[in-house]
């Protein structure tokens, strides 16, 4: 049993239980360390269960997308800290209105970089999973994520930035997620209607240009983690105004996704230890060549 520290930043709650969710369970159940830093506190996110718009949800805002966070940690089996920023909302219009005063894709880069170098120093991870530089899809949070990860990981290793900020540490690999894999989509559109079920991505599918390519020639690592797929769907359903449990993400059966696609991927960005590509393990590399 490996005895590894995996961080994975995310700009808002309900981030982290759709993307490598299974991994981090699959991890943490095998005796590694996980924490999820939370870099907003997601207070700008709309109701998009139609269930949960009542009375007595929108106006505490905050407080329940916290208590939906705490209940995916524990279902994931991680520890979660939020770094405290303001989320910065999705804008919308052309052109498009100027972000919030106030919010975190605004912020200096110099001030969510120092408090993330925090988080870094006290935890000492050896992985860091993050988004690439596209933040997965535009919002402006995930792109600053990725920003904020990115200058945190050099500059937490580096004793003269932030000295006040603990003993430096230096990350060993920095991976970025990767779900909206066109491959993944098409072959769960085959198994649904070969089981003669709707196919709920066929709309997705004839929409995507394929001249954009696809994210799965960046892939360097996919984890098989199937085992764990019933834990990321409940900590999916656990941000209960964020994920509609009727929804896209639940349309393709368990028992298939397991079949068909086992593994979730991701791309090594950042490396201090020699690993072979294709990876299957986060961790790779690692053995003998870093400090527990």
């Amino acid at each position: 049993m490996s005895s590894y520290r995996l961080m994975a930043v995310h700009a808002h709650p309900d981030d982290e239980s759709s993307k490598g969710a299974a991994t981090m369970a699959k991890y943490a159940a095998e005796g590694n360390d996980v924490l999820v830093v939370t870099l907003t506190g997601g207070e700008r996110g709309d109701i998009l269960n139609p269930a949960m718009d009542v009375e007595g949800v929108r106006d505490r805002m905050p407080e329940v997308r916290r208590e939906e966070m705490a209940a995916a940690a524990a279902t994931l089996g991680v520890r979660q800290t939020w770094l405290g920023f303001v989320d910065s909302g999705l804008p919308q219009g052309d052109p498009l209105p100027p972000l919030p005063e106030g919010c975190f894709a605004v912020e200096p880069l110099e001030v969510p970089t120092e408090a993330l170098v925090r988080e870094i120093r006290a935890f000492r991870p050896h992985v860091m999973i993050t988004y690439d530089e596209n933040g997965g899809y535009p919002h402006p949070d995930h792109i600053r994520c990725h920003e904020v990860s990115m200058a945190a990981f050099e500059a937490a290793a580096d004793p003269e930035a932030f000295p006040d900020a603990g003993e430096p540490w230096q990350i060993s690999k920095v991976y970025y997620t990767h779900g909206f894999i066109r491959k993944r989509l098409e072959l769960f559109s085959e198994a649904m209607e070969a089981a003669g079920k709707t196919n709920p991505f066929a709309a997705w599918l004839d929409r995507w240009k394929t001249e954009q390519g696809d994210l799965m020639a960046r892939v360097t690592t996919q984890v098989e983690c199937a085992e764990y797929f019933p834990h990321r769907d409940k900590a999916l359903i656990a941000h209960a105004t964020q994920i509609d449990p009727n929804g896209n993400f639940f349309a393709v059966p368990l028992e298939m996704q397991q079949r068909v696609w086992p593994t979730e991927e991701f791309e090594l960005a950042k490396t201090t230890v020699r690993t072979k590509i294709p990876e299957s393990d986060l961790f790779a590399g690692l053995d003998g060549e870093v400090e527990l």
